[in-house]
């Protein structure tokens, strides 16, 4: 499996809070509505419902990820269910303070160790993009 560490980001409020908020993934589409139409533009064409994150991307398709694992205040994983490889996605947190907390997300895909080269720069792009999008909806 190759693991692809997203950029970590801080949010303004405290662990508990955000898992919470994460813990039930459904709070975030009507976040992800209220954003500014370049905000949503930038994140891409994201869905979300109480246990999965629905993502389209136009050189892969539709993916589902669907909860799989939750750690009250401190991880939350999601696991591909319509991926030709197995596919997760990890949410860790951390306490920064009492009132901020680091999440730092980590892509874990099989990748055939000769395509890494050629997809491996995708898969790191998308880390960092699934961080940015926790930072924009939780600022």
């Amino acid at each position: 499996m190759a693991k692809y560490s997203g950029k970590a980001v801080v949010v303004n409020h405290p662990a508990h809070e955000v898992y919470s908020k994460i813990s039930d993934l459904s709070s975030f589409q009507q976040r992800l509505e209220a954003l500014p139409e370049a905000a949503r533009n930038a994140l891409g064409d994201v869905r979300f419902t109480s246990d999965s994150i629905v993502i389209t991307a136009p050189a892969v398709g539709e993916m589902t990820f669907n909860v799989v694992e939750r750690q009250p205040d401190s991880h939350l994983r999601l696991a591909a269910a319509n991926s030709p490889v197995p596919f997760a996605i990890a949410i860790n947190l951390a306490a920064e303070s009492e009132s901020s907390t680091k999440v730092e997300t980590v892509l874990d895909v099989e990748i055939p160790a000769m395509l890494r080269p050629m997809i491996g720069g995708k898969m790191q792009e998308a880390a960092d993009k699934f961080s940015e999008m926790f930072s924009t909806l939780f600022a």
